[in-house]
Order: structure tokens, then C-alpha cells, then sequence
């Protein structure tokens, strides 16, 4: 792995639940799913993206809630349904980030990640600035070189390590 102190970062990539959510899972009367997203994690996106740093999420889910909230904040990359355990042919969250960075011309370590359990554990070994919320599974703050964030998911972690990127 690289240097953690001083990561030269050329993509931001994040799970959803946990990370861009408060990990709860809400449903109306009707059985409609729904999700709370964080502004300040939005606009920390859109910032990285401003900077020229291609912004995606890497999710197990198959929500159309996560491609809206995706497509508004003009996400250049999306894979929903990896690393599913329902889908044991789908592509692994790593795999999905080989092949983005084999898209944009860079390594994993050029990657930072944020996950926060444990079907991120590979790829949170593998990128080259490994975040978490606080409230991530003990596996996921347990991964060498992590970065554990002091905001929790869907309260602003997502836009603390952007401002923390974007500051260097």
C-alpha cells in the first residue's frame, strides 16, 4: 500500500449503507423503501468532482433510490448490485474498482474508499487510502492503514474526507 500520510488521490469511491446513510433501512406503510441522505456528503461529492476527482458508488443493493441520488449529484460511476450475496455471478465491489481504474488509467492506489462492513474488506485492503465511518463494523476499523473517520455515516462522513482531500 502507499503512503497514507500524503495520498495522491484520482478517484473517490464510497458504499451507500452506513457510509451515505445512516445504515437503517426505512419503509413506508405501502412496503416502499426509502433512504436519508446527508446534504453536506452530496455537496462534498460534487466538490471532489469540481477538483477533477471522478466520484462513484459501489453498492449491493439493485436500489433506484441510490441511482437517483446518484444521477443528481452527476456521479461518473455507478455499480449496483456488487459483491452481492444474493448474485453470486456479480462483479466484487474490488473488481468493479479494478475495472473503473482500468477505465480511467490508474491503480487502486490512487483510490480512496469508504466502506463500512465487511463485504468491503477486500477492497478496503486494496485501495490506496482506506476510510470508514465510526460506526463501521470492528473487521472494517481492524484493516491496516484504515482512516476512521470521526463524523458517522449519513451524518457528514462523506464530506469530512473530501474537505480533508480536497485540503491537500
Amino acid at each position: 500500500m502507499t503512503n497514507h500520510q500524503s495520498p495522491i488521490i484520482k478517484l473517490f469511491l464510497t458504499d451507500v449503507d452506513g457510509c451515505l446513510t445512516d445504515g437503517g433501512m426505512y419503509y413506508s406503510a405501502s412496503g416502499e423503501e426509502l433512504k436519508r441522505f446527508c446534504v453536506y456528503d452530496g455537496m462534498g461529492m460534487v466538490c471532489l468532482q469540481k477538483a477533477g476527482i471522478p466520484c462513484g458508488i459501489l453498492t449491493s443493493e439493485q436500489s433506484p433510490i441510490v441511482k437517483a441520488r446518484a444521477e443528481k449529484l452527476k456521479l461518473q460511476f455507478l455499480y449496483l448490485g456488487v459483491g452481492s450475496k444474493v448474485n453470486p455471478d456479480c462483479l466484487t465491489k474490488l473488481q468493479a474498482a479494478e475495472e473503473i481504474c482500468s477505465q480511467l488509467g490508474i491503480t487502486l492506489d490512487e483510490v480512496c474508499y469508504v466502506g463500512d462492513d465487511i463485504n468491503d474488506l477486500n477492497l478496503l485492503r486494496a485501495v490506496g487510502y482506506p476510510c470508514c465511518p465510526p460506526n463501521a463494523r470492528p473487521e472494517v476499523i481492524a484493516v491496516p492503514g484504515i482512516k476512521v473517520l470521526n463524523t458517522p455515516g449519513g451524518q457528514g462522513a462523506i464530506r469530512e474526507i473530501a474537505d480533508q482531500l480536497l485540503d491537500n
